[in-house]
């Protein structure tokens, strides 16, 4: 079974009346002959499409995510395809195939193998798919067995159904990672080719380091998605405060590229976001300058940007607003003077969208020459570590100082005023929910738990106690004495 993306580049050769109503870059799954009929009918691949073809309205609008589970089900296709078994077959035949696939993805060659995390990603995607093929009569049963549980959530409670098939996984707060200040520190420097001194590393030659440096410093200040910093316009950073203040800078996201298209507004510290005006001035404007770049045909039509502003530009002759376009056309965007309009370009004035390699291999780089327990450092670990920062700021009183100083300036109106009143007044939880695009506190509350939101009140409230006089050093060590003994054999209840 092969596995493609639908383009409507060309429709207008093609033996049909009207545009295709599929979205582009829409996956489409294929038996090798090339056939959606067989003897019976309509083949299975012919339902699959179908599926597919619904995800955009049934809660999966990110063409990432229709090609994820385009290839869990090509996967399980072929699969049943190899040990004579049809995709809609009878529920005791799916269930025997279903076993032999579960032993396949945790015992089989190395190459198939599944972590648990991704094994139980991909049953519940097959979990859904059938439900919606017995709904839709297409299957007569589903090959998964469910037990009955209860979800608890403060005095919230609900019933839910376990898919068994589903594998153990460890607690998820021990799952989820995030760099401490000092690992953070050497990662940004090392994606602007610096050692942990500071001072330029001798034995590395990379290239773009304005840039990877300036884009780094954004993610980790900001919190953005790696979607959201990667198909950022350079019109749609904000502009840089005329001096520095304690306060962060407003940064609004467009809802364009957000988790479920949700708008919302984060901000950045004063430092990160000379870093990338700094690099828009030099390094980028140098490679976008008389750029003759151009989007491939595959792309789609080239986007030719007049007039641009913070809101919005001439896109064909036609004034279109940023928040309006989505990732795929923001890469088709050609600015006025040469280049791509993202963030982010190569030296040819292209856009840049694999960040994924570039933190590998600075990841890669910092572990083989200076320290060798570095995490690897994916985009996402980068929002972990602003939550974690920021909520300790919050927690810590940090941002009600500066609001405090901002107030007693006399500063009745501006930007500056209207977030210091909201710091000055917001529940810590209220505005990390509010800079992360959470729908809601509980939200925010179960994802900082699987972080280490226990260890950041425990040292605002430790720190606060020092900072009062209410815990002198003599006493912390006095308490930390109490507890020395219990690694020693034969002492207290230890063993003897």
């Amino acid at each position: 079974m092969e596995l493609t993306f639908f383009s409507s580049v060309g429709w207008e050769s093609w033996d049909v009346e009207a545009r295709p109503a599929i979205p582009e870059g829409m996956p489409v799954l294929v038996d090798d002959d090339l056939r959606f009929d067989g003897d019976g009918g309509p083949r299975p691949s012919v339902a699959v499409n179908r599926w597919l073809r619904e995800l955009p309205f049934s809660g999966a609008p990110s063409p990432g995510t229709w090609a994820v589970y385009a290839r869990v089900l090509r996967d399980w296709a072929v699969f049943c395809s190899e040990h004579g078994t049809d995709v809609f077959a009878g529920r005791e035949d799916l269930k025997a195939v279903l076993g032999a696939y579960a032993v396949h993805r945790a015992d089989g060659p190395e190459q198939a193998r599944f972590a648990a995390t991704t094994w139980n990603r991909h049953v519940s995607v097959l979990s859904c798919f059938y439900q919606w093929a017995v709904a839709e009569g297409h299957a007569s049963g589903v090959p998964f067995s469910y037990a009955q549980a209860q979800v608890r959530y403060g005095d919230v409670r609900r019933d839910a159904q376990v898919n068994l098939a589903r594998r153990r996984v460890p607690k998820r707060h021990v799952t989820i990672r995030y760099l401490e200040p000092d690992f953070a520190e050497l990662f940004i420097g090392a994606l602007g080719g610096l050692g942990p001194d500071g001072l330029p590393d001798g034995g590395y030659r990379g290239r773009e380091l304005a840039r990877n440096s300036a884009v780094g410093k954004l993610a980790l200040a900001s919190g953005l998605r790696r979607q959201e910093f990667t198909y950022l316009l350079v019109y749609e950073v904000p502009p840089l405060p005329s001096s520095p203040g304690r306060l962060p800078v407003p940064f609004p996201v467009p809802a364009s590229v957000t988790k479920g298209r949700k708008y919302r507004t984060t901000w950045a510290d004063h430092a990160s976001l000379e870093a990338v005006h700094q690099y828009a001035a030099l390094d980028r404007a140098a490679a976008v300058g008389g750029s003759r770049w151009r989007p491939p045909p595959q792309w789609g039509e080239p986007l030719m940007v007049t007039e641009p502003d913070a809101a919005g530009g001439r896109v064909n002759g036609r004034r279109v607003r940023w928040d309006k376009l989505g990732p795929g056309q923001r890469c088709r965007l050609g600015a006025p003077g040469g280049g791509s309009c993202l963030l982010a370009v190569r030296p040819d004035g292209g856009p840049v969208t694999a960040w994924e390699s570039v933190f590998t291999r600075a990841s890669d780089r910092i572990r083989r020459r200076f320290e060798p327990r570095f995490p690897h450092v994916h985009p996402h670990r980068l929002r972990h570590s602003f939550a974690l920062a920021t909520l300790e700021r919050l927690v810590s009183g940090y941002y009600a100082q500066a609001a405090g100083l901002v107030t007693a300036t006399g500063s009745s109106h501006g930007p500056d005023a209207a977030l210091a009143l909201y710091l000055a007044k917001a529940d810590p939880m209220m505005v990390l929910r509010d800079l992360l695009g959470h729908s809601s506190v509980v939200t925010t509350e179960a994802y900082l738990r699987r972080l280490d939101m226990t260890r950041v009140y425990a040292d605002a409230y430790e720190r606060a106690g020092r900072d009062a006089g209410l815990i002198s050093e003599a006493a912390q060590r006095e308490a930390d004495e109490e507890f020395t003994d219990e690694n020693c054999p034969g002492t207290g209840g230890g063993r003897p």
